[in-house]
Order: C-alpha cells, then structure tokens, then sequence
C-alpha cells in the first residue's frame, strides 16, 4: 500500500489529511445539540459517541505520526464506548490542526508506528487515519442531515486501501471496518468507498 503525495517539486512528502479534516470540523460546527442523541450509521454510536470516537482517533493518529505511544495508541477503539468531553467544539479544530501537520512530515511515514493497540508500518498508519477521516466524516454528514463532499484525492485513497485483495490479512486495517456492501460496478466513487466500509450508501436515520 503506497502513498502519492508529494510536494510541489516532486520530492516525497507525508499524508496530505488536510481535506478530509477540514470537512470534519464543517460538519461538527453544524451540528446543533439537540442532534448529539440522533442515529449514525455506526450501530452503536449515536452522534455524540461518534464524535467522541473521531476526537480519539484524532489524538491517536496524531500520536501515531510522531511515534509517541501511549494510552492514545494503545488503546484499542472498541474497549469503551466513546464520551463526548464538555470542550469539544472548542478542542476538535486545533486536535485536527495538529494531526494534518504531525502526518505532513515524511518522518510520520517511516518505520513502524502503533494506533489502536495494533503495531503497523508508518506508511499504513496514515492511510489508514486518512479513511477514517472520510469514513466518519461521511457518518456525521448523514447522521445530521449535511452534505458530504470527500476530495476525490481521498476517495481514490480510501477505495485503494478497503479493496479486498487476495492477500488481504482479514484482521488487517482493510478489514476496521466490516464486510462490504454490495454495489453497482458503476456506482458514484463516494457510494463505493461507503459500500466497501460496510455501509450502505443509502442510510438514512431511521433505518
């Protein structure tokens, strides 16, 4: 699983999670508190733990770039269910701010990292924290009613890295998610990446 980015110049550069982290913040700066008790299409969250579950991500991703482990790596995501702090509409931008600069360096890419309690390759790590990003973002715009508009960059990434392949390890990060829900061949880019992160593309709240 390779990274693309690079810089204006052609050197090799980090994980370019600006786009995707930019559209989280959007999303959560319109959600109104009487929507934190509403569905998502994560089971088990309603929109308050989702958000709750995005902040530690964020932390954990951030942590993970600069090799800084600790109870924010080593923490598998389905150990609690996510709490949502009182601050978090004042915390989540710079959280973000400092994840999309920590997965600028290329040194975020090199040798091996930990997030989730799982020791992986620096260079999986940040796939693997951009497709959370589009994934979840997704989930927040459709829990609340917003539209969702991933940069095609990131989707392409998200589709490359959720692909089965035939030597996928089925606990491996192409499989965080779930089974993929089956969708036309010609289906929009987004409806596929959603399908292949075990959503349907379709949800609705209520559903």
């Amino acid at each position: 699983m390779e990274t693309n980015d690079r810089t204006a110049d052609g050197t090799p550069s980090g994980v370019d999670l600006g786009p995707p982290a930019r559209q989280i913040l959007e999303l959560a700066g319109s959600i109104d508190d009487r929507q934190l008790d509403g569905p998502t299409p994560c089971p088990d969250y309603a929109v308050r733990e989702l958000l709750g579950h995005v902040l530690g991500l964020t932390a954990a991703f951030r942590d993970a770039a600069r090799k800084r482990t600790g109870p924010t790596t080593d923490t598998p995501p389905d150990s609690a269910l996510p709490v949502l702090p009182d601050d978090w509409r004042t915390t989540l931008g710079p959280l973000l701010d400092e994840l999309v600069e920590a997965w600028r360096s290329p040194a975020a890419l090199e040798g091996m990292t930990r997030a989730g309690g799982i020791d992986l390759p620096g260079r999986v790590a940040g796939m693997v924290a951009r497709n959370e990003l589009v994934v979840h973002g997704w989930d927040l715009a459709r829990a609340t009613g917003q539209e969702f508009r991933a940069d095609e960059e990131s989707l392409h990434a998200s589709e490359a890295m959720l692909t089965p392949g035939d030597d996928d390890d089925p606990s491996g990060p192409e499989a965080i998610f779930g089974p993929p829900v089956p969708v036309l061949a010609d289906a929009p880019l987004v409806d596929r990446v959603i399908a292949l992160s075990g959503r349907r593309p379709d949800w609705r709240p209520g559903d």
